[in-house]
This record gives structure tokens, C-alpha cells and sequence, in this order.
């Protein structure tokens, strides 16, 4: 098993929780403090795969997916990674 990090990596128009680029949140089995509900629940899917040791074929580096927030006026996007525990 591996903890997933979700990173920040771009940011565009206004993201109602104030996201911004940079900012990190260690992916559990619950919304982390500070971390928009709507954009923890697509991401948790995609942190699952990544913690059971899973990757997804159009990524180059099988420990890491992009993903973007529901939000298409203000999309937040998400470099998750996978890290040993």
C-alpha cells in the first residue's frame, strides 16, 4: 500500500474553496482539512488505483495521474502521486 499526495498544478478563474497552485493534501479515505468535497470525490477514485499499486496507461509515469476538478469554468487541476508509506 501507498500514501497518494495531491498536488495543486494549475489553477484558473476563482476556485470557491482557494485552491491554488502549490498546495498539497495527503489522499485518505476521508476529505482532507481545507480540500474541496467536490474535487475529493473525482479525485478519490484516481488515488485508490495509484495507492493499490495500480496505474493508468495514458499517464507517462505510472506513479502519478492528472486530474481536474468538476468545475469547468474555474478547473483546479490535481497532480496526484504515488509515495511509499
Amino acid at each position: 500500500m501507498h500514501q497518494v499526495i495531491a498536488r495543486v498544478i494549475s489553477q484558473k478563474g476563482t476556485c470557491e474553496a482557494g485552491h491554488k497552485t502549490g498546495d498539497e493534501f495527503i489522499i485518505g479515505q476521508s476529505t482532507p482539512p481545507g480540500m474541496c468535497s467536490w474535487a475529493f470525490h473525482t479525485l478519490f477514485p484516481f488515488a485508490e488505483v495509484l495507492q493499490f499499486s495500480g496505474s493508468f496507461p495514458w499517464e507517462k509515469d505510472p506513479d502519478k495521474a492528472t486530474v481536474a476538478c468538476p468545475d469547468p469554468d474555474n478547473p483546479v487541476v490535481f497532480e496526484l502521486r504515488r509515495e511509499p508509506l
